[in-house]
């Protein structure tokens, strides 16, 4: 009666260790695929960015809209693609998913540089595309599509960054579980960090 009591006792732990191994699997997997979920979303949200600065470089230079726009516009727009050219550099060099956004080597306070400067980016569009300036070069069949093109990438950096932030957030809260903390099952990834910028767009590129 002994020996089947302590094998009962043995054959419980056993079930409870494999249970416990199965868990810690099932988290790190689903870890895992969170973070290359946040890694996507970098690289999109990142691509995103360089095409609005990218075609907002292309209408500043088009002598399309008045020179003083167009300078404060090419300025915000130069800064954007410097400092994402920065953040890609550190990201290759280190692995990491975070610094892809941040723009330089010190990811704590770069990362903040880079949301600024998309932001100024933003707030130069907002300033230059009134209305009438966006009415004008609508009715330019060579300015058109290039308006076009500058209103959707306005646009998918908005969804670009929504999914970035709802990856992270996902991130974060598995690995803020107590099991996985205490399991390590995060290693020694970095952080997923939020993306946080003034993403409006010119209102008259949403009309």
């Amino acid at each position: 009666m002994a020996a089947v009591d302590q094998l009962q006792i043995v054959l419980g732990a056993l079930l409870v260790l494999a249970l416990l191994a199965w868990y810690l699997s099932f988290s790190a997997s689903r870890l895992d695929r969170l973070h290359h979920r946040v890694e996507g979303a970098v690289a999109a949200l990142d691509a995103q960015l360089v095409r609005r600065a990218e075609a907002a470089v292309e209408l500043a230079t088009s002598g399309a809209v008045d020179p003083a726009s167009g300078l404060l516009l090419a300025d915000a727009a130069s800064i954007a693609l410097e400092v994402g050219e920065q953040a890609d550099h550190v990201g290759a060099t280190q692995h990491a998913v975070a610094p892809r956004l941040a723009g330089g080597d010190l990811p704590g306070q770069d990362h903040v540089s880079r949301e600024r400067a998309e932001s100024d980016l933003s707030q130069a569009l907002r300033a230059t595309l009134d209305q009438d300036v966006v009415a004008q070069l609508s009715a330019d069949p060579v300015l058109a599509p290039l308006v076009d093109r500058l209103a959707a990438a306005c646009h998918r950096v908005r969804l670009a960054r929504r999914f970035l932030n709802g990856a992270v957030t996902d991130a974060a809260r598995v690995r803020g579980k107590r099991v996985v903390r205490w399991a390590r099952l995060a290693g020694r990834a970095e952080v997923p960090q939020t993306f946080e910028m003034d993403d409006d767009p010119p209102p008259a590129l949403v009309d």
